[in-house]
């Protein structure tokens, strides 16, 4: 069965990935990027090549979003899956179901953090960003695979991705918000690693020196160190030029009221007001 690692883009996703790859794929808690490819995304290119698409036809691959995973599940073993994909259906496909899932994690940011982290990631100016995170129909690829869009997930916007994954009722979701992980990261991946542990059935109890190696040695300094020196596997190269955009950015340390003048963070603040108080954001 498959277990989400949920999120809108940049809002700590794969930071969760590095902390829960540790803790469940090496024998001592410490991070190796390669890991990471034990918590692959979905969906993805390789999903799909047991089915007949078109590629150069957007979201063709949502068609078989239901029998992907069914190969994912033929083995019946836990598997985890990163996406970013709303949770919900599109063209009247579903992306997923109970008979494919068990639960998942989402977890979510400040909206006025992640907005400059997207343009960093996509290469946008603070106007492109704010509407690439307001567009109800939204989607990614691979921006470099010429009339393929294999790779297409459909993100929708910032609110409605959030949401449907908040607020749905089929399957155990375990909500986290990315300030609480980065300000009590032990107290937070305890509390997930057991909700794992229990909507999984699995028996094993919580190991704190496992779980304590994983958080050092996956935090945004350690991170960003390794990349600095070894480059990162899921860095993207720029559409500007030859060279990688640096992946792990800024971190914690992205701060809106740093980055911004009063009336721009005013503007953000009203536009994303409603779920800002939801959320408890203000």
């Amino acid at each position: 069965m498959i277990f989400w690692v949920a999120s809108y883009p940049k809002s700590g996703n794969t930071w969760l990935r590095a902390l829960l790859a540790s803790y469940y794929y090496s024998k001592d808690g410490i991070f190796d990027q390669k890991l990471l490819k034990e918590i692959e995304q979905f969906p993805q290119k390789k999903n799909f090549s047991n089915f007949n698409y078109d590629q150069k036809i957007v979201a063709d691959t949502s068609r078989f979003w239901i029998k992907a995973q069914e190969l994912i599940n033929f083995n019946k073993k836990l598997r985890f899956f990163k996406t970013h994909n709303i949770l919900g259906g599109l063209n009247g496909n579903q992306f997923t179901n109970t008979k494919n899932t068990i639960g998942g994690i989402y977890i979510v940011r400040d909206p006025r953090n992640v907005i400059t982290s997207l343009k960093n990631h996509f290469e946008m100016n603070d106007k492109d960003a704010l509407e690439f995170m307001l567009n109800k129909n939204k989607y990614t690829y691979n921006y470099h695979a010429e009339n393929d869009y294999s790779d297409f997930q459909f993100i929708s916007s910032w609110e409605n991705n959030y949401k449907s994954w908040k607020n749905q009722k089929n399957f155990p979701v375990k909500f986290i918000k990315y300030e609480d992980l980065n300000s009590k990261t032990y107290e937070v991946f305890k509390d997930l690693i057991k909700f794992i542990n229990i909507t999984s059935k699995n028996q094993n109890i919580f190991n704190k020196n496992k779980a304590q190696k994983a958080i050092y040695s996956s935090s945004f300094d350690n991170l960003k160190a390794i990349e600095t020196k070894n480059g990162f596997s899921e860095s993207v190269l720029s559409k500007k030029s030859a060279k990688k955009i640096s992946f792990f950015h800024l971190g914690p340390k992205n701060n809106w009221k740093n980055i911004y003048s009063e009336d721009y963070q005013n503007k953000l603040t009203l536009k994303f007001d409603s779920n800002l108080k939801e959320l408890n954001y203000i």
